[in-house]
Parts: structure tokens; C-alpha cells; sequence
């Protein structure tokens, strides 16, 4: 059980790389040296890109001098999406490094490194750069070798070009469909109106202007902070409100009703089509199908796979191990349940941009609205909750919770912190790798019931972090 529970222990690097507060962890050396020691490990042409943060030209520089200082050419690829810069690595470069805090507050920023598919690091890739960051010295070229330093401010048109061409642009203008967009001020603002005014759709922006102090709404999408988009929404009467978070690899949609739709509901919407294409239509034919996604996410992502002919893999919690499994298995689709969708023959990573592209195409191509989409889906119910936890209590408290509810008779899976089955449903209670918290999220056939499971697994992390 232990064993299963123990995490590797990392000195710096979190679920997906580093995120710090700026300019006061995150400083210019901390990220050079940073950046050096990723250069030391990933030779060759690295790109880089960033968010809106107002920290994110500082420590872009920074970093761009680490990895010259390294020996490795660098391309600048400017402010743009997290997954703008992974197909640009993907397609193109040795390797990558994207600074976002994604959707943290705007004091944070972070520090996102991809390998040459794009994809987030290996654990032994991390911690080769923790080593040197820390017990060793990164490779530092001589004056005749210093990496030189290249801009390219043209893979913003050609990710929205190739983002175009995996939907039926045709179908959604014959739709005209009326959009309310929610950019929160970060890197979608680049992208997101562009592509939706290219699929002919009566575009309403909100927070599209890029600024890197947030100030129409923190940059997560969660239901709290759209209230904004759900009441233009409602008042509008559009057929559908996109919110992205700050780095633009999540979309969150709200219905033509104003209804906040969670999003495992979008990945099932997605995924049936995904599925039905590849079935009936004949696409996606190099691709086997594999549906990935985490431990954390929703029951009806196995129920649509059963029913048009899917397979489901479950991994730990995070999007680099969603994708990195999507590349092993040769799957078709992933993600997780926080609205970040993967297409692997796309990105290698979650990606906002075709995601909310693919929903607008289904609404299209179905001619239904999308609380009418998301009414023909398995039904559901779920709760999130989170608890403050120190970063060193965590493991002990992984711990006891496997013990105790083994001991109590449940079936649990510790692929990822500890999942519970129990009542119909199942609870997980899992540290984040970001913040010092405990995530609690929970399922079953009632809201009650999923309520009061997730109220029980936050008892549980409440009662050993305290001891």
C-alpha cells in the first residue's frame, strides 16, 4: 500500500512543471538557471512562449539567456496559448519552455518545459534538471558557441489555420451560431475571436483584451467567476458562452439557458463525436480506440466508450501523463474533467481553441442546442471540495486515509492519491502538485450523495492532517 502511495520526491518541479510567485521566487536567476539546466538536458532549437502575466516578458528573457548561455538556439515565439507553443515544438523544435501560471492569480507565474513532441517532462527528466539546478553546475557554452536567438511571430496564424481544419467550418457558418466569448484577459485573446469569427459565428467578447492583471475576473473558469458570461449569456440570448483560462489549454461552455456545464459533460459530448467519427465516418483511421483520461474523472466517460465501441485508460491526475499515454497507445482522445481536451493528432496536449471549435460543430451538425447535447448524456452527479494541507503532511495523510477506509472494508485505487468506491459511486482525495492543498472531488447517482461523500473525504484529510 505504501509503496503504491509514495510520491518521487521532486525539489521544484509540481504536476506540470514550476509555478512560484513572481519576482519573488520566481525570479530572473532563479528562471535562468532554471532554464540552463533544462538546456543542459534538451540540446538543440528551443522554443518559447508565454501568457499575459505582466512577469511573463521578464522571465521569458531570463530564460531565453539561460538556454543561450546553454549552448541552445532559441525561438521566441511571442505571447500566444500553451498549446500554440506545444504544436509549434511538436512540429518543429528540439523542445520547449511555455511560462504561464495557467489559471492561477495573477502574482504567480510559472515555468511549463515540454520535450521535442511537446509534451511535459518525465519524471527522470525532471529531476536530471533539479540535479543540476541544485547539486551541479548547467553547461555554460563558450563565447564561440552561445546559443543565437531567433523570433517567429507566424505560428499563431498557422495553429488557428490547422485548429480550422479539423472541424466542418462549412456547417458551422450554415449554423450561425451566436457566441459569447470569455477570454479572461489571457492568451486566448490572440486566438479564440479569430477562430470563432472564421466560423462565421455573431461574436460577443468579454475580458478579450489581453491583460496580465486579470481585472474582469480571476483566470480560472470556474462557475463563480462566469458569472459575467452566464448572465450575457442569458440576457443575449446566445446559443453558447466560452470561457478560457489564462494560458488558453481549457474551455468551459455555458448553455444556451445560462447552466454552467461541467466538464466532464463536454469531454463526453466530445468524445461520443470522436467515437461516432471514427465508427460511422471512417476518420481518425491511424488512431486505435483509446479514450484517456485520470482517476478523477466522471463515470460517463466509460459509459460512452461502451456504448460506441471505446476503450477507457485511467492514469494519475495531470495532462502531460493523459498525453504522453495518448502517444504510447496511439489513442484517439483524452483529457480531463476540468475542460482540458486532448487531440493527440493535433496537440499533445489540452487545447482550448479546438475543443470549443468541435463543440460548436457538433451543436451545428446535430442542429441541437447544447443543454439539449448535454440532456442525452449519462447522468451523473458530482461535488468538489478542497482542504489546506502543508506540502510535507501530505504523504503521511495519503497514508492514513488508505489505511483506515481499507481497513473499513472499501475498495479503493491509489493510482493517483486515494480513490474510494462506495455508495453507488466514488470520492478522491489527492494532494495537488501546485498548491498546499487536498483536492476532493466525488460521483455517484445523487447530489446528495455526492455531497455528503465529498463532506466525508474532506473529514478524513481534516482528521490526519491534525495529528
Amino acid at each position: 500500500m505504501e509503496e503504491k502511495l509514495m510520491a518521487i520526491n521532486k525539489r521544484l518541479f509540481g504536476t506540470f512543471g514550476v509555478r512560484r510567485t513572481a519576482n519573488d521566487v520566481l525570479t530572473p536567476e532563479f528562471a535562468s538557471r532554471l532554464a540552463a539546466s533544462y538546456g543542459t538536458v534538451f540540446q538543440g532549437k528551443i522554443a518559447i512562449g508565454g501568457d499575459t502575466r505582466t512577469t511573463t516578458h521578464m522571465i521569458k528573457n531570463a530564460i531565453a539567456a539561460g538556454l543561450a548561455s546553454a549552448g541552445c538556439d532559441v525561438i521566441d515565439l511571442g505571447i500566444l496559448p500553451t498549446p500554440a507553443v506545444q504544436y509549434a515544438v511538436k512540429n518543429y523544435y528540439d523542445g520547449g519552455i511555455i511560462v504561464t501560471a495557467s489559471h492561477n492569480p495573477p502574482k504567480y507565474n510559472g515555468i511549463k518545459f515540454v520535450d521535442e513532441n511537446g509534451i511535459g517532462l518525465k519524471d527522470e527528466d525532471e529531476i536530471a534538471i533539479e540535479d543540476i539546478y541544485f547539486d551541479k553546475e548547467p553547461k555554460r557554452a563558450s563565447w564561440k558557441s552561445i546559443g543565437n536567438l531567433f523570433n517567429n511571430d507566424k505560428i499563431i496564424e498557422e495553429y488557428i489555420d490547422e485548429v480550422l481544419k479539423r472541424v466542418n467550418v462549412e456547417a458551422i457558418k450554415k449554423a450561425k451560431l451566436k457566441v459569447v466569448l470569455d477570454c479572461g484577459s489571457g492568451a486566448g485573446c490572440y486566438t479564440a475571436p479569430y477562430i470563432l469569427q472564421r466560423l462565421g459565428c455573431e461574436l460577443i467578447t468579454l475580458n478579450s483584451q489581453a491583460d496580465g492583471f486579470f481585472p474582469g475576473r480571476d483566470p480560472e473558469p470556474i462557475e463563480a467567476n462566469l458569472q459575467d458570461l452566464i448572465a450575457t449569456v442569458k440576457d443575449l440570448e446566445a446559443d453558447i458562452g466560452i470561457a478560457h483560462d489564462g494560458d488558453a489549454d481549457r474551455t468551459i461552455c455555458i448553455d444556451e439557458k445560462g447552466n454552467f456545464v461541467l466538464g466532464d459533460k463536454s469531454f463526453s459530448l466530445v468524445e461520443k463525436r470522436m467515437l461516432n467519427e471514427k465508427n460511422e465516418e471512417g476518420l481518425h483511421k491511424d488512431a486505435n480506440s483509446i479514450i484517456v483520461t485520470t482517476v478523477a474523472t466522471s463515470t460517463a466517460i466509460y459509459d460512452i466508450a461502451n456504448e460506441n465501441n471505446g476503450e477507457v485508460i485511467a492514469t494519475a491526475v495531470g495532462d502531460l501523463l493523459v498525453a504522453r499515454k495518448l502517444m504510447e497507445e496511439n489513442g484517439l482522445f483524452g483529457g480531463e474533467e476540468n475542460g482540458g481536451l486532448i487531440f493527440p493528432d493535433f496537440v499533445y496536449g489540452r487545447d482550448a481553441a479546438l475543443s470549443a471549435a468541435k463543440i460548436l460543430e457538433i451543436m451545428a451538425t446535430e442542429n441541437k442546442k447544447l443543454s439539449e447535447l448535454v440532456a442525452e448524456l449519462p447522468v451523473y452527479y458530482s461535488e468538489k471540495m478542497k482542504s489546506e494541507c502543508t506540502d510535507d503532511k501530505k504523504q503521511e495523510v495519503m497514508n492514513n486515509i488508505a489505511e483506515e477506509v481499507s481497513k473499513l472494508g472499501y475498495e479503493i485505487d491509489t493510482t493517483d492519491g486515494v480513490k474510494i468506491f462506495k455508495d453507488n459511486g466514488w470520492v478522491i482525495i489527492r494532494p495537488s502538485g501546485t498548491e498546499p492543498i487536498f483536492r476532493c472531488f466525488s460521483e455517484s447517482d445523487s447530489q446528495e450523495k455526492a455531497t455528503e461523500m465529498a463532506k466525508w473525504g474532506i473529514s478524513l484529510i481534516e482528521k490526519f492532517k491534525n495529528q
